[in-house]
């Protein structure tokens, strides 16, 4: 009287975003395709860290540098190689110097934007080339995007890679799924390079959404969170970047993109995956649409992200993992 569910292939998704600069994280985001395992990676923006920091190398063979508001001194090769690994754990860029150099780091801005984007560039490059070692002998492949925060110069350089497919704007094939992503956010107070006003989203998605075959069983990798999503809840600030208070309390408002949402309401999507809002963990219903954010906790080493697995029309389950 009852027909048995004929099994469907699994295909297994792993998720991070938001690693801001946090060499560590990258390095458990490319581990995971073999940890889960997942037959593909996909990452959802904001790669790159925002602070350089400068090592000071003194007359005395000892290297000082302030780190987080705390002044360190190593005087050994053991204790550099761990105030370097301390500083790249927490999504920023060491840099040895003269006290010459640190000096003219200070007083000039524009040297200082040079040497962070120097460090920034070549740290990208060293985190393809881990990609490009772990899964060049696998068929898995890491599908990447930049985020709001992000450069347009890191572009060059994801592009550089084997294992490594730079999605952005783009419509990927992953098993029998399309992979639809998007890096940018709508108007964000601290201006950063990728944000774009609502209509423009909306116009930019939507020219993606028409190339799908199958838009029911589409994936979409879209960095900003939707509107009123419980997604993207994040602490309201003023123009000089202050947490407004109301009742004696920051005060929470949603901060994401009404394009994105109006954009799955309309296609329904199978999953759609999203960062940005770091303190806004969660997974909820869309309609018929699964959306997380697996949040972010870079800054102590942790990789927030969500092992998903999929049949070609409908989500299994889905687990957030942290470690």
């Amino acid at each position: 009287m009852f027909k048995r569910r004929q099994k469907q292939p699994i295909t297994r998704l792993f998720y991070a975003g938001d690693v801001h600069g946090s060499r560590v994280c990258w390095k458990k985001f490319v581990n995971a395709a073999a940890h889960y395992p997942a037959d593909a990676l996909v990452m959802g923006g904001d790669l790159t860290g925002k602070a350089l920091v400068p090592i000071v190398r003194e007359g005395d063979g000892s290297y000082a540098a302030r780190v987080i508001g705390e002044q360190r001194v190593a005087r050994t090769a053991e204790e550099l190689d761990e105030m370097q690994r301390s500083i790249s754990t927490n999504g920023m860029y060491p840099l040895i110097v003269d006290p010459d150099e640190a000096r003219a780091l200070a007083e000039d801005s524009s040297r200082r934007e040079k040497a962070f984007e120097e460090a920034l560039l070549e740290e990208l490059r060293l985190w393809i080339g881990f990609a490009d070692e772990r899964l060049g002998a696998t068929d898995t492949r890491a599908y990447v995007i930049p985020g709001n925060d992000d450069p347009w110069s890191i572009d060059e350089v994801l592009a550089s890679g084997r294992s490594v497919v730079p999605c952005d704007e783009r419509v990927e094939r992953l098993g029998p799924h399309e992979l639809v992503s998007f890096g940018y956010s709508n108007r964000t107070p601290w201006a950063t390079p990728r944000e774009l006003d609502e209509e423009e989203i909306y116009v930019r998605l939507k020219r993606l959404v028409d190339q799908l075959e199958a838009p029911e069983r589409a994936i979409f990798n879209i960095h900003v969170p939707p509107y009123e999503s419980s997604l993207d809840t994040a602490y309201e600030v003023d123009e000089e970047l202050r947490y407004v208070m109301k009742g004696g309390r920051p005060h929470e408002i949603p901060t994401g993109s009404r394009a994105v949402r109006q954009i799955i309401e309309e296609t329904e999507p199978l999953l759609s995956l999203h960062g940005h809002i770091h303190e806004s963990k969660g997974v909820t219903k869309i309609g018929r649409t699964v959306a997380i954010n697996p949040g972010s906790d870079y800054g102590s080493g942790h990789l927030d992200g969500c092992l998903v697995h999929l049949e070609p029309d409908r989500v299994v389950n889905h687990y957030l993992v942290s470690g």
